[in-house]
């Protein structure tokens, strides 16, 4: 078999990458640990098999490499003419985005995600992905390909979340969800589309991250879990749901920003009380 070593991903290098000074004085013990909760010698064993592929081909043979299974619901609502923007909750951090990506690519013949800059390490997803630095500003390069990709053909994946749902009040729900999509439906003229995953991460990574909330800790630590997460759902139910379009027009002045966002997260997770998930 071809020998595909630039595909795999190296955590020594990711944390070289985004922050030299950090690697320097990081003990290789919790590099160790860090290769091992992010299932490195697993992902890697994935990118051996399939490192070959790019962009929808490759997400389909990983999940199915994966063992994970899906039912969508409300596919009626896909229209095939048009431009959208699909707006989701996040619940699992990651494996709902890969399925995301396969379904609506089985509809679609272009689609964007924009998603956290960091996954960008995963070269077989480049086309699929619009980069966003979740944990500074915004470059000049990364803003243009934003604008671009609203602007282009493609359908554009996001989770105005941001980061994947928390446990609040016992309640596994998204955060708040961010106005930008809306500024982004309503310049580009997106109708949107609410979308609904079932599913939640271990009590172990919410625990955490409630724990590290009450310490005053701003950093995510949670988030470099979220592969360990991913390996947790195998056999797992796993549910999509997608709503009716809502046009562009809906989102006038009569509410803020922030109270249409609200409004298309309400929205989405609507769809799971009308099939009484």
């Amino acid at each position: 078999m071809e020998d595909h070593t630039d595909y795999y991903i190296d955590v020594d290098k990711v944390i070289a990458n985004k922050n030299p000074r950090l690697k320097k004085f990081l003990p290789k013990f919790i590099i160790s640990y860090l290769k091992r909760i992010v299932h490195q010698d697993e992902i890697n064993g994935v990118l051996r098999r399939h490192g070959h592929k790019q962009g929808l081909e490759f997400v389909n043979s990983a999940l199915k490499d994966l063992g994970i299974t899906y039912r969508v619901y409300g596919v009626e609502n896909l229209k095939l003419e048009g431009r959208y923007l699909f707006a989701s909750n996040h619940p699992l951090g990651g494996l709902d985005g890969l399925i995301m990506m396969s379904e609506m690519g089985r509809h679609y013949d272009n689609i964007k995600f924009v998603v956290n800059d960091l996954l960008m390490n995963v070269k077989q997803l480049e086309p699929l992905f619009i980069p966003v630095n979740k944990f500074g500003r915004q470059s000049t390069d990364y803003a243009a390909k934003i604008e671009a990709a609203y602007a282009s053909d493609a359908q554009v994946l996001y989770f105005p979340a941001g980061l994947c749902s928390r446990k609040v009040k016992g309640e596994i729900v998204d955060l708040e969800w961010h106005k930008n999509f809306i500024q982004k439906a309503v310049k580009h003229q997106r109708d949107v589309v609410p979308v609904f995953f079932s599913g939640r991460n271990s009590e172990f990574f919410y625990n955490l991250s409630n724990f590290r909330s009450k310490l005053g800790i701003k950093a995510n630590l949670e988030f470099i879990y979220l592969v360990d997460e991913m390996f947790r759902q195998k056999s797992k139910k796993i549910d999509i749901i997608i709503g009716e379009p809502i046009p562009f027009q809906t989102f006038d002045k009569s509410r803020t920003l922030n109270e249409w966002a609200l409004f298309v997260r309400n929205k989405s997770y609507e769809l799971a009380e009308e099939l009484d998930f």
